[in-house]
This record gives C-alpha cells, structure tokens and sequence, in this order.
C-alpha cells in the first residue's frame, strides 16, 4: 500500500502500525471470511443503524491487518483491518464524494488465526463522517459495524432505514418517569399509565382493564392518549425502541400508585407490556447497543 503524498498527520494515524496482507508469514496468510458468522436479529440492525450517519454498500479493494499493539480494545479471537473499499452506494446518508472509503473494522479469525481474506467481497457498513481527516476516512459505529451486503440483509435493513429517517419515527427510549394506576368504577376496571423519557419528549403506553376481558395496551409516542393506538408489530422500529429499551423490571420509584393494590397493578401491568413485547435477541457479541 502507498500513501498518498500530501497524506495529513492524523489520517497517518490509520497507517501506523499497518502489516500488509500480502506481506504475512504463511502461517498468517488471509484466508476467506468465515460464512458461520450468526444471522443478525433485528434488534443488531437497529443496533448499528441508529446510530450510522452513513450506511453504505462497499466493495473492498485492499485490508492489512493492524497490529495488536496499535489496536486498543481488541476482543479475544478477533484481528483488527484498515480497510479500503470502493463506496458502490448509500442506503442512508449522503455518498461520499471520493473514489473509496477507508476504515478500521474487527472481524473474528478462522480456524488456526489465520485472518479472513474480504478484498473482493461487498459489504454494508455503518459509519459516520471523521473531522479534521482526508475526505475517504470514516469511523463505523462499533468495531464489528460491517456486515455482508447479501440480497436478504438488504431487505430487512431497507424498511428499518427509512423509519430512522422519519422525524415523526419513534424515539429512543431514555428511562421510565413513572407509572400510575387507577381502579375503575367495575369490579377489575383499570387503567396504568406509563410515562417513559426520550430523547425527544414523553411517551405514553397505557393499559386497560376490562371485566370479563383481556387486558389492552397500546403506545402513544406523545403525552397524549392516542386512542387508535395499539402494541407494535415485532421487528419495527417502535417494537425495538420498547423491547430494547425498556427496564426489565419497574423502577419502584417510578410507581406512583397511593395504595398496595394499585401498585400491585402497575407492577402486573408493566410484565404484561414487557411479556408481550418479547425479549430483545442480539447475536452480536460483546457489543453493547448505543447509549
């Protein structure tokens, strides 16, 4: 790999310490990216596209490997790559101006340490734009945000996509302000009312209690009852910000219920919602989900 003249200081931070793929022992030699990687859940996808200011198909065209002494954080079994590849499209944000995109990207070795041979291969990454570097420098959200551009992935991650572009998309669930229920004038009449924080305003999911009738709940994605509202299909943008966001159990000083009963109540209610939610599957390992 040459370095381009002109090449500023901090983009020369990339290249310290680089050990060309070509230049390896033998016994290092790449070999082709493992096909056992898990399948991504949706949750992994929202995961990394929350926080992506681009998210790009790329083609690689060069990797050498980053030595483990310049690479801070590397997990166990994993080899860190400064990567270049040919930017071949946007799914979201703008593309980048510039004939490739260079980045840093961990990905676990095959069998022996040998270290996974991706030039060649088209890949969808999850980055944000590097200020103060060359124009190609891009930084992914997470060491592992690369994953296999295949037709499926594609498709699930499209739809995911355009409802993080809707302003009006549900938000990101900060924490729980509190939740208050309250006995109806029937015997098994209720209604608990949970107020959540977000990043951009209050969110109400109430839930409803009705004699010889199973429980209703729905979500309001303002401080206001929205009274066509209903619980979020699985696998939508809604659906990710409730079953990933919400505590597993209620924060006892979040009830604001007066008496045992109604406590009791809203203690109930929030299982219910968190039941029928269902749990928040990841299949990435050691990478925790945006903050």
């Amino acid at each position: 790999m040459r370095i381009a003249k002109g090449t500023n200081r901090r983009t020369l931070v990339f290249f310290a310490g680089l050990t060309l793929a070509a230049g390896l022992a033998p016994s290092a030699l790449a070999q082709p990216a493992n096909a056992s990687v898990p399948a991504l859940t949706y949750a992994d996808l929202a995961d990394l596209a929350d926080p992506a200011q681009l998210v790009l198909q790329v083609k690689v065209s060069r990797q050498a490997v980053v030595e483990p002494a310049r690479a801070p954080g590397l997990a166990p079994g994993s080899v860190r790559l400064f990567v270049v590849a040919k930017p071949e499209g946007a799914l979201a944000g703008q593309a980048p101006v510039t004939k490739t995109v260079q980045y840093l990207v961990d990905v676990p070795v095959g069998a022996g340490g040998k270290v996974p041979r991706i030039q060649g291969q088209r890949f969808l990454i999850f980055a944000r734009a590097v200020r103060g570097t060359r124009p190609e420098d891009v930084q992914l959200v997470a060491p592992d945000a690369q994953i296999p551009a295949d037709p499926a992935t594609v498709a699930r991650l499209t739809p995911l996509l355009g409802e993080l572009a809707d302003a009006g998309g549900p938000p990101r669930i900060t924490g729980v302000r509190d939740v208050l229920s309250v006995s109806g004038n029937l015997v098994g009449e209720s209604e608990t009312q949970l107020f959540l924080e977000s990043g951009s305003g209050p969110v109400l999911v109430s839930v409803v209690r009705r004699p010889e009738a199973a429980p209703v709940w729905s979500v309001s994605w303002s401080e206001l009852v929205d009274q066509a509202g209903r619980p979020p299909a699985a696998d939508t943008l809604a659906w990710y910000r409730l079953a990933c966001g919400l505590p597993e159990r209620l924060p006892p000083g979040a009830n604001l219920a007066s008496n045992a009963a109604d406590r009791s109540r809203a203690t109930r209610d929030y299982a219910l919602i968190k039941q029928e939610l269902g749990a928040c599957p990841r299949a990435r390992k050691g990478n925790a989900p945006p903050a």
